[in-house]
């Protein structure tokens, strides 16, 4: 039986997979990711994906890279119109933070495991390092304004990471309830900055 070949059609076959790779990420999961059955949803050959990603792991961390640019471009936009105080430019990053991450749920997992890759590319790093460069840039800021304790930036922010990326994760996990979530949010908000508060 001669199987029916499918042509190599698309204008820019690599943007089609990541973002049909992104949809399935979304809806089923990292474990049901393949290039052969992206090839077969886009209707082109098995082998047309190999020209842009070499392996699964190649476009898992492409996926990634991609997730910590929008991430990196959220988190920026959110301080635009924050405002000058330190307590204002928090809660702009912390909503932005939170809402990404229960649009992206699955996604920003993959970005969190896959950045601990010893064989993660530049790119990757480099994106990486500008989303963390984003948090420690804010807590130097406060510091700068005398709204945030002495320390080491990076050591003032990693406790405000953690609690922002755990009531995410509860969030997302459907541990808190929807309706509530605002308020707890507002909560969370003020526990942070009370941990980052001048002693």
């Amino acid at each position: 039986m001669q199987t029916r070949h499918r042509p190599y059609h698309h204008g820019d076959l690599r943007a089609a997979l990541l973002v049909r790779a992104e949809e399935t990420l979304r809806d089923k999961g990292q474990a049901a990711l393949s290039l052969r059955e992206l090839a077969r949803d886009l209707g082109v050959s098995h082998a047309a994906p190999s020209r842009h990603f070499k392996d699964k792991q190649a476009l898992l961390e492409a996926l990634a890279l991609i997730g910590f640019e929008r991430f990196a471009d959220v988190l920026a936009a959110s301080q635009e119109r924050a405002g000058e105080s330190f307590a204002k430019r928090l809660d702009a990053a912390v909503r932005a933070y939170v809402g990404f991450a229960t649009a992206n749920a699955a996604l920003l997992d993959l970005m969190y495991s896959i950045k601990h890759d010893p064989q993660a590319s530049e790119a990757l790093t480099a994106s990486v390092h500008r989303y963390y460069e984003q948090t420690v840039g804010l807590i130097a800021e406060g510091q700068r304004l005398g709204e945030v304790r002495e320390g080491l930036p990076e050591r003032v922010a990693l406790p405000a990471l953690m609690t922002l990326h755990g009531f995410a994760g509860m969030a997302v996990s459907g541990l808190l309830a929807p309706e509530a979530t605002e308020g707890q949010l507002d909560d969370v908000i003020a526990y942070i900055l009370r941990g980052c508060a001048p002693e």
